[in-house]
């Protein structure tokens, strides 16, 4: 089958041919149509969780990925052959992932059949980003009437975020670059802030103007302070900055390991540096309302998979990257 691999930690992604996997017990095998990628896909090429997880090389990257069930392994009674499924998927060891036309799974996995009216590219953009944002806005206990910070609001994850906020009622405020601000209102959010950066002094003798930072901006039109945040971007030092502003009893949360606990506690806040796991019925949960229309699946680039390595990796993406297989 065709494959992307590393050959070894901190390799260059590369095309290869591999064996087509054959499912064991309470395995199924999925014909992937499409491979979603993802920030941590290059943290396991670097090798993040060596060390943790016993790795197989040739390694095949990859955590998410759509298509059609086309094998299975004994004791396997809710799949059926042809059924479209979607999922997400770190199964030990480490390298036999969705960057590829085959995948061997566990049933009892994050896996969940597709409705017809989600297509297999969105399907794959959805498990790890969407699950992240419904695990953060579960975790902070998001409601009606409160008002939620999200920095980098602009990615895979933050806009999921921003509608799952906005469907439950929450005045959202999104940080975002300029000329991303029309998205994110469409997507649900109720202000958003442009990333402060100071405008450079060009022939006039006036000093550069800095722009006040997000902290600043919010505190003046929420002196009262915020619900929760929820922090998709900021390293410790903007994180403490931004924390200040969410009241007691509120929330924050990171998904890049940036919140100090015992600070938070000192304060009457809830939180912690969130490792999204995710579940199947959150990813039925996901997939039935993108189905109904109610949630937006943000697919910002879509490349063959031959291409993988011009992608993995990437920053800057207003929304998901996918790979067609």
């Amino acid at each position: 089958m065709r494959a992307i691999v590393v050959r070894e930690f901190g390799g260059t992604p590369e095309p290869a041919d591999m064996p087509v996997p054959e499912p064991g017990p309470g395995q199924l095998r999925i014909r992937l149509d499409a491979a979603g990628v993802n920030p941590f896909d290059r943290k396991i090429i670097d090798g993040v969780l060596d060390g943790r997880l016993p790795h197989d090389f040739p390694l095949i990257p990859g955590l998410d990925g759509a298509g059609t069930v086309s094998a299975l392994g004994a004791g396997v009674p809710e799949f059926a052959v042809g059924d479209r499924v979607a999922g997400k998927w770190l199964v030990p060891p480490v390298g036999h992932g969705t960057f590829a036309e085959y995948i061997v799974v566990p049933h009892d996995g994050v896996i969940a059949r597709l409705p017809d009216e989600v297509t297999a590219l969105a399907a794959a953009a959805l498990p790890t980003a969407g699950l992240t944002a419904l695990d953060l806005l579960e975790g902070a206990a998001v409601g009606a009437g409160q008002t939620v910070l999200i920095p980098g609001a602009a990615g895979g994850v933050g806009s999921f975020l921003v509608q799952l906020a906005a469907a439950a009622g929450a005045h959202v405020i999104a940080t975002a670059r300029p000329d991303d601000a029309d998205r994110m209102i469409r997507l649900g959010a109720t202000e958003v802030i442009g990333y402060s950066r100071t405008v450079p002094v060009s022939e006039s003798p006036e000093p550069a103007l800095d722009q006040p930072t997000i902290a600043e901006s919010v505190r003046m039109t929420h002196p009262d302070g915020i619900d929760a945040l929820l922090d998709l971007v900021s390293p410790p030092a903007t994180l403490r900055e931004l924390a200040a502003l969410v009241r007691p009893g509120g929330a924050v949360f990171s998904t890049i390991g940036s919140v100090d606990t015992a600070d938070l506690q000192t304060r009457g806040i809830k939180g912690g540096n969130i490792n999204s796991q995710g579940s199947a019925a959150g990813l039925a949960r996901l997939l039935a309302a993108a189905a109904a229309g109610d949630l937006v699946v943000p697919v910002d680039h879509a490349v063959p998979l031959a291409e993988a390595a011009t992608v993995i990796g990437g920053s800057g993406a207003r929304g998901k990257t996918v790979l067609v297989i």
